[in-house]
């Protein structure tokens, strides 16, 4: 069973570099004390479980990972596939799908980059602002290739949040049960009449951005799922913080990852979103789903 039992962050990265196209240091996490002090930190608040979703083109690191794991107690989720567009490497553009569904096997039956550590989901798989790319639409190719040999679930980004309605058709086209798709960023379109629609297909959604709110208040993201709440989909969700920055963590003055728990839970709570909804996206629903 990929996860245990205790409570899930399901959309992270304890490590990635977007430094040479973002253009600052500050998108390299290489910090692994401070990362391990803040797992840690969140082990002792009831969090057994990172879904880690950096993928290639992120200068993913599973032995990385691993030491964190093993240094945090933490369980650790690794993943397979490619990222945006302008992140992509070049083998994307050259590799046929069925030679990227290969790459993607391997990280899945024998291990990531020549270690023993097997990818457990594959994503997040990435479209671009309003668009799928050609080559964003291949690694989507190939990632239906390779979960449909594997059953391994299927976690995506969205730009902003944007495209993800027509992501959800291309896996209902090319018959992927949606219920072992999660889409990504959802709570940025800060459209609830949206994040509606997409639950209504089936798939699982995830209000993964918690805590930036230079891109939406928190408070809308509150909004969002007491709604949510009341249209019945409370068992669809999920919840992370998607932290990339250096500046994220506490000793550099940012947020932390335990401001998800100690500070958006309480909001959550304040504002008519229940306790039983709350258990389920931080518990339940992300154990249903990797299962």
């Amino acid at each position: 069973m990929p996860l245990v039992e205790g409570l899930t962050y399901a959309h992270e990265h304890t490590t990635i570099n977007l430094s040479s196209l973002k253009n600052t240091p500050d998108t390299h996490l290489d910090c692994f004390e401070e990362t391990v002090k803040e797992y840690t930190e969140l082990y002792e608040k009831g969090v057994r479980n990172i879904v880690d979703v950096t993928v290639m083109g992120m200068e993913r690191n599973p032995l990385y990972v691993q030491r964190v794991a093993e240094a945090t107690g933490m369980n650790i989720l690794q993943s397979t596939g490619w990222y945006q567009d302008k992140f992509l490497p070049d083998e994307v553009t050259t590799a046929s799908v069925e030679d990227l569904a290969e790459i993607m096997l391997g990280d899945i039956r024998k291990g990531i980059e020549g270690t023993d550590i097997r990818a457990e989901l594959i994503g997040e798989i990435a479209t671009s602002k309003n668009e799928m790319t050609e080559r964003e639409r291949k690694v989507f190719d190939a990632s239906v290739l390779v979960h449909k040999e594997t059953g391994v679930p299927i976690t995506t980004h969205t730009t902003l949040g944007t495209y993800g309605k027509e992501q959800v058709a291309f896996f209902k086209e090319r018959n992927v049960d949606p219920t072992r798709v999660v889409i990504g960023h959802v709570d940025l379109t800060g459209d609830i009449d949206y994040v509606l629609a997409l639950l209504k297909e089936g798939v699982y959604v995830e209000f993964d951005t918690v805590g930036k709110e230079n891109y939406m208040p928190d408070q809308r993201r509150v909004e969002m799922l007491k709604k949510i709440e009341q249209a019945g989909y409370e068992d669809k969700v999920f919840l992370s913080m998607d932290i990339t920055r250096k500046s994220h963590f506490k000793f550099m003055d940012g947020l932390g990852y335990s401001y998800l728990l100690d500070t958006f839970v309480p909001m959550m709570l304040e504002g008519g979103v229940s306790e039983r909804f709350v258990e389920k996206m931080l518990r339940h629903n992300p154990k249903n789903f990797y299962r």
